[in-house]
């Protein structure tokens, strides 16, 4: 996983203990039995056609039109982008080669500057790593409790309290029965706003399911027993994303809380050629980013709410698979979505709008052939902030928001999966100026800030430890 070119380029969001590599390529070619019926071609057109029309409209204020040469030199329609296309800003601390250097899967041209192998800084960040917590089996997201303990989920149906000095606690009994088969199982852990309070915690997974399984998001109160354990009591499932699918890819799933209290909740697709198209469509809760209040509810202002047809939960579509999300210093969210065979994408989800997946894409099917008509922009669509080719995999995301290492002040900072370590994203005016990769060795499932200053990153592996990041010490 340290090589570059194709083997990179091969998207590695599978679990480590995937068993075999060539699986990669079954992605997008697997069929399972069970599988619900998809809305008929009509029918799906309809109401996609509706509400692509809804997008577009609200789109149209985010910018001028701007028009790119597509390949044969026919022009296309006007798409819609993250704002205006301008040069972006150079980054002082930008130096002059990217972070990227292999050679990318696809001759697709980014439609914007900076979209795509930005600069890595001149100086990189020199830090140091240490293993703060060790024994933990193949753990998927990584929570601190208000006094500094962690609570960390387990893929196989885990959740367990870490102590500050790094010692595992028994698991935490009451967790619901997970599907933990391929990319499933227990998936994002998040503290209610008002945890210290009322010790709810939410948390998503692969719920098996009659004929199926699909990604759940449920809540609980969490009482400790004083030995480092505990129990889950009053659980209550909030969300089931439907239909339900017989396969084991692209459960998503990350749960961030707003700043007005409400639920993001991020999902896949299902991977599948079958599923994938319902990405578009909005009687469908896959590939969509949620937003609910914390009983479930769709929020009242949410774009589709009202109607007759669409899920009033979506906040928007268009999605592949989201396992990175995070707020920005205003408050608002950013994602980091799985492509396929190149594509992995950064994007500030805005409410209503289609981000594309599978009509527009910078990636290619792991077999190297196009998807659908192989472009990378459509009318209708978002183009995303910032793309990578070949891939980072990447899961968990966090806001640096503290002051230990100042290189990294209101960076954004992702795991990979495939690209073993962490990777962080310097903007400015929304706009990708520098990639710093820090390599690590590890897959990285997860990463988070503790309110010490250093980055945690959570490796998936095994025997799983979580990574502590500080500023390297001066010799």
């Amino acid at each position: 996983m340290h090589g570059h070119g194709p083997v990179r380029g091969l998207h590695r969001d599978l679990d480590a203990s995937a068993p075999d590599p060539a699986s990669l390529r079954r992605t997008d070619d697997t069929r399972w039995p069970g599988v619900p019926a998809v809305p008929g071609d009509k029918d799906t057109l309809d109401v996609t056609r509706t509400f692509v029309l809804l997008a577009s409209v609200a789109a149209f204020g985010l910018g001028s039109p701007v028009h790119a040469q597509q390949e044969g030199g026919v022009e296309a329609r006007s798409p819609r982008i993250e704002g205006d296309a301008f040069q972006a800003p150079a980054a002082p601390s930008a130096g002059t080669k990217p972070a990227e250097t292999a050679e990318p899967n696809t001759g697709y041209k980014p439609l914007l500057p900076n979209q795509t192998r930005a600069p890595q800084p001149a100086q990189a960040t020199g830090v140091e790593v240490a293993t703060a917590v060790k024994g933990l089996a193949h753990p998927w997201a990584l929570e601190f409790l208000p006094d500094g303990r962690m609570i960390v989920t387990e893929k196989a149906g885990k959740i367990r309290i870490v102590a500050k000095d790094g010692k595992v606690g028994e698991p935490v009994a009451g967790v619901p029965k997970v599907d933990p088969r391929g990319q499933g199982g227990l998936l994002d852990i998040a503290l209610s706003p008002s945890f210290v309070a009322d010790r709810t915690v939410f948390f998503s997974y692969a719920e098996p399911r009659d004929k199926g399984n699909g990604t759940t998001v449920a809540r609980a109160k969490l009482t400790e027993d004083g030995k480092g354990g505990g129990k889950l009591e009053d659980l209550k499932v909030i969300f089931r994303q439907t239909p339900t699918y017989d396969g084991d890819k692209h459960f998503g799933s990350r749960l961030v809380f707003a700043t007005d209290g409400n639920l993001f909740v991020t999902v896949g697709e299902r991977s599948d050629k079958v599923t994938r198209v319902q990405a578009q469509d909005l009687t469908s809760g896959l590939g969509k980013v949620f937003r609910i209040d914390r009983d479930g509810n769709p929020v009242k202002d949410n774009p589709f709410t009202g109607g007759e047809k669409a899920k009033p939960e979506i906040w928007s579509y268009g999605h592949r698979n989201v396992q990175a999300a995070a707020l920005d210093a205003q408050g608002r969210l950013w994602t980091v979505e799985h492509g396929p065979r190149g594509g992995d994408e950064l994007n500030r989800p805005r409410p209503g709008l289609n981000y594309g997946w599978p009509v527009a894409t910078y990636g290619i099917e792991y077999s190297g052939e196009k998807i659908g008509d192989g472009v990378t922009q459509a009318a209708g669509t978002v183009q995303p902030v910032y793309y990578w080719d070949p891939v980072i995999a990447p899961s968990g995301m966090a806001l640096y928001d503290k002051d230990l290492i100042p290189a990294w002040k209101n960076d954004f900072i992702i795991g990979g999966l495939g690209q073993p370590g962490i990777v962080v994203l310097k903007l400015d005016g929304d706009k990708v100026v520098t990639e710093e990769r820090v390599p690590l060795e590890h897959r990285i499932r997860d990463v988070k800030v503790g309110p010490d200053g250093a980055v945690y990153a959570v490796t998936d592996d095994e025997d799983g430890q979580i990574l502590k990041l500080t500023p390297k010490k001066s010799s």
